[in-house]
């Protein structure tokens, strides 16, 4: 049995990185990998689990379709463009070098297509073609790219095209490509499954690029995405993402666990998948997923003060789920750290406090800020005074 332990205190440490909170694990090494930089990211808990140089500025080459791809999506998302829609070859796409769905200049091709040609064969032509459908134009589709890349909080990620060649300032890091990728699945799930796809072509046109670049695509049936990339600057690259089957502790918390690798600046294409299928083997095996408490569920009621409850229930809408090496999930303890005393109101979503988690040896794995999970309202005039009178009193 896990065990709660109240601590009360006048501020609490919120150790936030995007939608992910700080984990700190003791885990066993990872594997080495041959490459310039990698990550291992459990897009379940939002846990990195491995890195190495995970904050170098590096050329994304084709990874840079993920952001091309979280555009249209979100345009297909908001109703702005349907996947029935089609849009032009222009001359501008038509003559793009490198890997193409080689579909003629003039013909208007559905956005389906497009993104498949794009997803699957890595198609620069398709991509110019989404980017010119989408915005209008390909700079400003770029300048879109950058817009949400800011959004997403991609600090050290520049796009300076929408199909990944090489040019001055076009930049990400292994960080960056984790949390686009966790966001890009997370966001548009119905989207997802144009990456698992292993073979698809343009009618029309030569069969000798239809098979997706994505080599665990067939080597791992638990591989789903997401996409490769190569240049001469950037080596071999890609991010694979897999989803297994995790029997966690806690009730009802039996599930998938979905890990993403990102490997960067490999050395061949054999490489790249080699060294991504170690660390997605090495993540599944070297650690588990212990759910803390069910999505919704109250950590913990403090009391609030001159609130129309008398309680605040604080937890985590999707639930709490921490990573911890193999075998030692029962060993885990909890405590408490909150403001006090609490004051209505407190918003539904309001941080307040958090919940770190220590392992047998006492060693903080995880501090996960907690949020109000009911808002509770100021009290009248009446319930206030009375509030503060019992506060002070106490």
């Amino acid at each position: 049995m896990l065990n709660l332990r109240l601590l009360l205190g006048l501020g609490v440490a919120l150790l936030m990185a995007g939608p992910a909170w700080a984990q700190r694990m003791a885990l066993p090494d990872p594997p080495p990998v041959a490459a310039q930089a990698y990550v291992l990211f459990d897009a379940t808990t939002g846990s990195v689990l491995a890195t190495q140089n995970p904050s170098q500025p590096v050329e994304p080459a084709s990874l840079t379709k993920l952001m091309s791809a979280y555009l249209v999506f979100d345009a297909l998302r908001a109703g702005r463009v349907k996947l029935t829609d089609r849009f032009p070859i222009s001359e501008r796409a038509a003559r793009m070098p490198g890997s193409r769905m080689l579909a003629p200049q003039g013909e208007r091709v559905s956005v389906e297509d497009l993104l498949k040609g794009m997803i699957v064969q890595s198609a620069n032509d398709a991509t110019i073609a989404l980017a010119e459908g989408v915005a209008g134009s390909v700079e400003s589709f770029v300048e879109r790219m950058n817009r949400q890349a800011q959004a997403l909080g991609l600090r050290h990620t520049r796009y300076m095209n929408p199909e990944g060649f090489t040019a001055a300032g076009h930049i990400t890091t292994a960080d960056d490509l984790a949390t686009l990728s966790r966001r890009l699945l997370q966001d548009f799930p119905e989207y997802a499954g144009f990456y698992a796809i292993q073979r698809w072509r343009y009618p029309g046109t030569p069969a000798a690029n239809e098979t997706n670049r994505n080599l665990l695509l067939f080597r791992d049936p638990t591989v789903d995405g997401l996409k490769t990339g190569f240049t001469q600057a950037a080596g071999f690259c890609v991010v694979a993402t897999a989803r297994r089957h995790f029997p966690a502790l806690g009730e009802g918390a039996d599930g998938e666990r979905r890990l993403i690798a990102v490997v960067l600046g490999a050395s061949s294409d054999n490489a790249r998948a080699a060294e991504a299928q170690k660390l997605l083997n090495w993540g599944y095996t070297a650690t588990e997923v212990v759910r803390l408490f069910a999505p919704g569920q109250a950590v913990a009621r403090p009391p609030i003060w001159q609130g129309k409850l008398s309680e605040v229930a604080l937890g985590l809408p999707q639930g709490i789920m921490v990573n911890v090496p193999t075998g030692q999930a029962r060993q885990l303890r909890t405590e408490l750290v909150r403001y006090d005393p609490i004051l209505a109101p407190k918003q539904r979503g309001e941080l307040l406090g958090s919940l770190r988690v220590f392992n047998a040896r006492n060693e903080l794995v995880a501090e996960i800020p907690l949020q109000v999970l009911e808002t509770v309202p100021e009290a009248g005039l009446w319930g206030r005074f009375w509030g503060a009178l019992r506060l002070w009193l106490q």
